[in-house]
């Protein structure tokens, strides 16, 4: 870790800049060398405008790579029998290889069933049991798509040139989204990995024994500045709304991370904005270029780093 007295800051813009770059590249070498595009899918129910945002930077980004994209726009008051068939009209759609349902849907709609009919190989959220099983065995077949939130930290951290291997790692924060997952690929890149949630107890004493963060809470700026190890990789999930009357728009946006309090103690941390956020779609569209490799039968672009494991059966994950 860093012995300066003030952290790296780790761009994510920058190294989500630069993946995109890289799968623009793959994308054409696939359209010329297979005649296929990759092919995303988006789904989006109502106009709640914080989902409309996300949609309209995941379709952009997918446009700079060269994808195909299918847009379904539904109104709020859809049926969830006719959402389900709107995804399988997606699912049967040969030139799609990747589905994303932006969420939350309304709330007469069952999320877990109607993500439940998205298979495996379209997947491109890496939500589905059959992919999330994968991630979480050691050994075996590998998962077609990763959670995009925590693949983009994995990147993050081995871009970086921070080390995992024989690490305390601590994750704050239990989501299927993004801590169960990712406190599964850091184990699986060789950290020992704690847990921490709403029920643990003591948690400035779990993250001060850390030399890896990752803070994924939902609560603006919980972790405190003296709570980190000094030298500590820090990794902020967290995106919060804080009120702020000298900002125009009334609010400025927080980590779940005291950053300008960790910032002088830790050896590398992400901002808020501009860390992980930036990541999450350069991942989307990882997963999706993967999926359409998958399509082809062709090997997939693996995250984890050889360099971060012993075992080799484990890399391609």
């Amino acid at each position: 870790m860093s012995d300066s007295k003030e952290a790296m800051i780790i761009d994510g813009k920058a190294i989500a800049k630069s993946i995109r770059g890289e799968i623009k590249e793959m994308t054409e070498a696939l359209k010329k060398e297979h005649n296929t595009v990759p092919g995303l899918a988006t789904i989006l129910v109502g106009n709640r405008s914080d989902s409309a945002m996300y949609v309209r930077f995941k379709k952009k980004a997918a446009k700079e790579c060269g994808f195909h994209s299918v847009d379904v726009n539904l109104p709020d008051t859809i049926s969830e029998e006719d959402l389900i068939k709107e995804v399988k009209k997606c699912i049967d759609d040969k030139k799609v290889h990747g589905i994303l349902v932006q969420l939350p849907l309304p709330k007469h709609i069952n999320e877990h069933k109607v993500l439940s009919t998205i298979p495996d190989d379209k997947d491109v959220d890496g939500f589905s049991s059959g992919n999330i099983g994968n991630l979480c065995l050691k050994g075996g077949e590998p998962p077609l798509a990763i959670p995009c939130t925590p693949a983009g930290c994995v990147e993050l951290i081995q871009r970086s040139g921070l080390e995992t291997s024989g690490k305390d790692a601590v994750v704050i924060g239990r989501s299927n989204i993004v801590g169960m997952p990712m406190s599964h690929l850091l184990r699986s890149m060789d950290a020992t990995v704690t847990m921490c949630h709403s029920r643990t107890k003591n948690i400035k004493e779990h993250v001060k024994r850390a030399d890896i963060v990752v803070a994924a809470i939902g609560k603006p700026e919980f972790v405190k500045g003296d709570w980190i190890k000094p030298g500590a990789v820090v990794i902020d999930v967290g995106i919060n709304d804080v009120e702020d009357k000298t900002k125009k728009r009334g609010y400025r946006l927080a980590g779940d991370v005291e950053f300008e309090e960790a910032k002088k103690v830790a050896g590398a941390i992400t901002p808020v904005p501009g860390g992980v956020g930036p990541m999450t779609i350069a991942m989307l569209l990882k997963n999706t270029l993967n999926l359409a490799r998958h399509h082809l039968g062709l090997p997939r672009l693996p995250l984890r780093s050889k360099r971060s494991f012993r075992d080799n059966s484990e890399i391609a994950k």
